[in-house]
């Protein structure tokens, strides 16, 4: 008998929050959709708490920690999701997020309905992307403060980008081979490791996509040690006008993120051409990020908020349509990837 609970969570819920990752979802064998899909709505909430400015980092620090304690078993009578309606979804601008928050109880519920290795995997994901978030709560000063604080060294934003992407790269292989076996060829080792390097470029993009708005709640990822390099620091980055001087740091870590796209590549071919839903599940993600790139090139005033270098939901859609003609065909995919990716070294 369905469970009305879950399809809702799993369903309309989902849809709300995820915009474009829905796509993504739907796309996927049917097998993969329910953890994937729970352990993002898990980790959209746990990012939700990271982010309400309007409660202290030690609050949400205290609330994240607590939702981890949860999603991995502990006991709790009540009052963690009784403090989350309170401190919490209250003060959400968005109806969506709200309700992802006050349906935490039934979420928690539907994971323990998972298989026992399903179940092993979200909490393994969920985990590590609330380390990353526990990061960016520990290392940067409250949004309000009016204080910036930088990464120390390019180690460090690898790391992040591992915690709050390259995990999902693992995880999806992870859930690949669980529900689709024998359907990726290379060594379940290399396909980890690629899978890391692709959530790293996805990640990459983001940072180098969003610095100026992050720049303005005291965040800056570029590390300090390339900022010294270059004759900058993180408050000189608050001026516009300063884009063309950072933009050689902007070139070495966009370099860096073409790399991970190049596995990126790679781990999209090695998924046969016959398992269309999991290609075009890759693909998507790396054609819209090499797109953001080819923006960012571009965009003499990368660091201001207001010139954020963002693919049109229309050109998404397009990009969307033009890939079901190429998805079948490795030497296609290749070459729309490669394509995008020398575009973007031209104009370096």
């Amino acid at each position: 008998m369905p469970n009305p609970t879950r399809a809702f969570l799993l369903g309309p819920l989902l849809k709300g929050v995820s915009r474009s990752f829905y796509l993504t979802l739907r796309v996927l064998p049917a097998g993969m959709r329910d953890p994937i899909g729970l352990a993002y709505l898990l980790a959209r909430a746990a990012d939700t708490i990271a982010d309400t400015s309007l409660i202290s980092p030690e609050q949400r620090l205290a609330l994240l920690l607590s939702l981890r304690d949860q999603v991995n078993g502990a006991a709790d009578d009540g009052a963690l999701f009784q403090r989350m309606a309170t401190e919490v979804a209250g003060r959400q601008d968005q109806s969506d997020e709200k309700v992802l928050l006050e349906s935490l109880g039934p979420a928690i519920g539907v994971l323990k309905q998972l298989s026992e290795s399903d179940r092993r995997a979200v909490r393994g994901i969920v985990s590590t992307l609330t380390e990353g978030m526990e990061f960016d709560l520990r290392t940067f000063p409250d949004e309000r403060s009016g204080q910036i604080a930088a990464l120390r060294e390019y180690d460090e934003l690898d790391r992040y980008t591992y915690l709050v992407a390259g995990c999902v790269g693992e995880f999806w292989t992870t859930m690949t081979y669980a529900h689709m076996p024998g359907t990726l060829k290379e060594l379940p080792d290399t396909m980890s490791r690629r899978g890391v390097r692709f959530g790293k470029a996805l990640q990459m993009t983001n940072v180098l996509r969003d610095c100026g708005k992050d720049l303005r709640i005291g965040r800056c990822y570029l590390p300090q040690t390339m900022l010294d390099q270059s004759g900058l620091s993180p408050q000189d980055l608050l001026l516009p006008a300063n884009s063309m001087r950072a933009r050689p740091l902007m070139v070495e870590l966009l370099r860096r993120t073409l790399d991970h796209f190049r596995e990126a590549l790679d781990y999209t071919l090695a998924i046969p051409a016959l398992s269309l839903r999991l290609r075009l599940a890759c693909l998507w993600p790396i054609l819209i990020g090499l797109e953001t790139l080819l923006l960012l090139v571009d965009n003499d005033a990368w660091l201001d908020p207001q010139k954020v270098s963002k693919v049109r939901r229309n050109r998404v859609y397009q990009i969307i349509g033009s890939s079901l003609l190429i998805v079948p065909s490795n030497a296609r995919v290749r070459y729309a990837v490669e394509k995008r990716i020398r575009q973007i070294e031209a104009r370096l």
